[in-house]
C-alpha cells in the first residue's frame, strides 16, 4: 500500500459547512453545503482560486443531486424528507417524502444515480440514532423504493460500471457494504466490503474506471482506494480532518474533495475548501435520471 503526498491544492475556495455530493456533470464540478440546502458548480478547467457558484437554494437540507437525462438545469435530489425534482430556478416537485414520519427527526443524505438511470439515496437521523438511516431507490417511473434500512449514516452509494455492483457506506458504522443486485435494483446479496476500525468514517465515495472504490473518511483526514477484492491499496493524506466526498474526472488529473468545517472550532484551515490532488486515476462523469 503507498501513502501519496502529493499536496492538496484549492479547486474551489469556500467555507463549507457541509459540503457534500461532488459530482462531474457537463464539463463541471457540482456539489451541494447540505445544511445550507445550497447547489454550487465549480470551473471544469484547471483549478481556480475563485468561489464556486450558487446553481440553486433550497429551505431545505440537500443531500445530493444528480442530473436529469435531457433536460439542462434540471435535477433530481435527495432533500429534506425525501426525493425531488428540481428546475433551474430551485422549485420542487415532490416524487416522495419517506421520511416525514419517522421515529426520530430524520433528513435525506447522499444520493447518486446508477447506470441504468435509476436514483439511490440514504437517510440518517440528525442525532445519529442508530438504525434509523434507509436508502432508497428512485425508478424511472417515480416510484421510491425503500432498499435498506436499519442503517445509521448512509452515504454513497457508488456502482460498478454495468451497475450489478452496489457499495454504501453506513458512516457511523465504519462500514462499507457491497451489494449485489437484480435487474430491477433489488438487493440480492449484502456482504460487509472494508470495516475501519481506527475510527473513521467511510463517507461519500466513487468508483473508477478499474473498478476500484475511493472513500472519503471524515474524521481521519484521509482518501482510501480499494481493490475490488477489498485491500486496500492506497492511502491520500488531506490537510483537513472532515474529507466528505470524491469525484474524479472523466480525462484523469484530478482527485476533487469536498470538506466540511461542520464542529470545528477556532482557525480551521482549509477545511470547509473543495480540495485537488494530481492523480493518474479516471471514472466516469455522474451518471444522470431517466425519467419515463
Amino acid at each position: 500500500m503507498h501513502h501519496d503526498h502529493s499536496p492538496a491544492g484549492i479547486w474551489a475556495q469556500g467555507d463549507y459547512e457541509l459540503g457534500e455530493g461532488a459530482r462531474w456533470v457537463d464539463g463541471r464540478l457540482v456539489f451541494v453545503d447540505i445544511l445550507t440546502g445550497r447547489l454550487f458548480e465549480a470551473p471544469g478547467s484547471a483549478p481556480s482560486s475563485g468561489p464556486a457558484r450558487e446553481l440553486l437554494r433550497l429551505d431545505v437540507p440537500l443531500g445530493a443531486v444528480a442530473p436529469v437525462q435531457g433536460r439542462p438545469g434540471h435535477w433530481i435530489a435527495a432533500a429534506g424528507t425525501g426525493i425531488a425534482l428540481l428546475d433551474p430556478d430551485g422549485r420542487t416537485e415532490w416524487l416522495a417524502r419517506p421520511e416525514d414520519h419517522t421515529r426520530v427527526h430524520t433528513r435525506m443524505n447522499d444520493g447518486v444515480c446508477d447506470p441504468h438511470g435509476r436514483f439511490w439515496a440514504g437517510s440518517m437521523a440528525y442525532d445519529a440514532t442508530p438504525g434509523a438511516g434507509s436508502l432508497y431507490r428512485t425508478d424511472p417511473d417515480g416510484s421510491v423504493h425503500r432498499v435498506l434500512d436499519g442503517l445509521t449514516i448512509v452515504n454513497g452509494p457508488a456502482f460498478t460500471a454495468d451497475g450489478s455492483t452496489m457499495y454504501v457506506a453506513d458512516s457511523a458504522a465504519g462500514v462499507i457494504h457491497r451489494c449485489t443486485l437484480d435487474r430491477a435494483g433489488d438487493v440480492l446479496e449484502k456482504a460487509e466490503f472494508a470495516l475501519l476500525t481506527n475510527g473513521g468514517s467511510p463517507d461519500g465515495m466513487t468508483v473508477d474506471t478499474d473498478g476500484r472504490l475511493w472513500t472519503a473518511i471524515w474524521g481521519r483526514g484521509t482518501v482510501h482506494r480499494y481493490e475490488p477484492d477489498g485491500t486496500l491499496t492506497a492511502t491520500v493524506r488531506l490537510p483537513v480532518p472532515q474529507p466528505t466526498s470524491v469525484c474524479l474526472l472523466p480525462t484523469g488529473g484530478s482527485l476533487l474533495v469536498t470538506t466540511a468545517r461542520h464542529g470545528l472550532t477556532g482557525d480551521h484551515g482549509l477545511s470547509g475548501a473543495v480540495l485537488s490532488v494530481p492523480t493518474d486515476a479516471a471514472a466516469p462523469p455522474a451518471a444522470a435520471y431517466t425519467m419515463h
